[in-house]
């Protein structure tokens, strides 16, 4: 349950095909967007506005029709994600289902044990490899909701066996010394 006070607090507002959601907080920054929690009447949503931002080491198209490509993509696939619910590609805003939970990556840096949630991401990255593509195996790309994992970003890439899970993900998911 999120605490009261988050509930009533609101930054800004955006309007996204004629509906108003209430900005709640900031919850990442990526290379692609900021995702922020928002409030559309009584419900919870992740409201990502795409930004322009350099980036060093990625190269961007047209990021709004990516993130729309990358969706369908992984829904075809079969990579647990959350749904998307809207998208305004004038504005490059996307809304997605909120899905509430700790990242893999707070899950480390609390000290909590992830070992149970190790074979739902290689079980991911085998389907991926399937279908030949890899997705972003970085431990805030990950929510855990009662016991099950969600990949809550959108991106994948063309399949290249140095970004898979076991030859890049891997070591982010092992807590460092």
């Amino acid at each position: 349950m999120l605490n009261k006070k988050l509930y009533n607090k609101i930054m800004e507002e955006y309007i996204v095909n004629n509906k108003k959601y209430q900005i709640i907080k900031l919850l990442g920054h990526g290379k692609g967007g900021y995702s922020y929690l928002a409030k559309y009447e009584d419900t919870f949503v992740v409201l990502k506005k795409i930004h322009h931002e350099p980036c060093d080491y990625y190269q961007f198209g047209n990021k709004i029709d990516a993130e729309y490509h990358d969706y369908q993509t992984l829904l075809e696939v079969g990579i647990n994600i959350p749904k998307m619910i809207d998208i305004d590609k004038e504005q490059e805003i996307i809304i997605k289902e909120y899905i509430e939970g700790k990242t893999i990556d707070n899950l480390i840096k609390s000290g909590v044990p992830i070992d149970e949630y190790i074979p739902q991401v290689i079980e991911m990255s085998e389907r991926a490899k399937k279908h030949n593509i890899n997705i972003d195996y970085y431990p805030t790309n990950f929510v855990v909701n009662k016991g099950r994992l969600y990949y809550i970003d959108y991106e994948c890439n063309q399949y290249d066996p140095k970004w898979d899970y076991i030859n890049w993900g891997q070591q982010y998911w092992v807590k460092s010394k």
